[in-house]
């Protein structure tokens, strides 16, 4: 195993994390423990943050030092378009869920609160389903269907 074969891993586990402080804090803000909510809302951001890091890291690495292509997936008939329906729907809604991030957390910190809960809403389940179908796709690539 080299210094690459551990990025899928640390990857997955990263987005896993987030989604776990993304539940956590949804909860806390069910409850009204607002400083909860904040530390695992911003537990999850740096999660986030440090996933996407480690993410292009991994992809650079791959292609500019390693010389690899895309990793590929090798699973044949009808677990083919599901597995391409979740990915292209997980990496759309990732590019569109950083900046929400931002923006949410900033209304959040400046105590906008009003607009802060009015995105949220949306923020929340776009970056959790997005931190899920991480692992989802970690998943089928990894450990379902792994190149040979």
């Amino acid at each position: 195993m080299n210094l690459l074969d551990v990025f899928p891993h640390l990857n997955a586990g990263l987005n896993a994390l987030s989604s776990v402080f993304l539940l956590a804090g949804f909860y806390f803000i069910m409850a009204t423990q607002v400083k909860k909510h904040r530390a695992c809302m911003l537990t999850a951001a740096t999660l986030s943050a440090i996933f996407l890091v480690s993410y292009i890291s991994y992809h650079s690495l791959r292609t500019y030092y390693f010389g690899l292509g895309p990793t590929r997936f090798t699973g044949n008939g009808i677990v083919r378009p599901i597995y391409f329906t979740i990915l292209t729907s997980h990496t759309m809604l990732a590019a569109a869920v950083a900046p929400l991030v931002i923006l949410t957390l900033y209304r959040g910190l400046r105590a906008n609160f009003d607009k802060h809960r009015n995105i949220a809403r949306y923020t929340f389940l776009i970056w959790l389903y997005v931190s899920i179908t991480g692992v989802v796709v970690y998943i089928f690539l990894y450990h379902l269907y792994p190149t040979r």
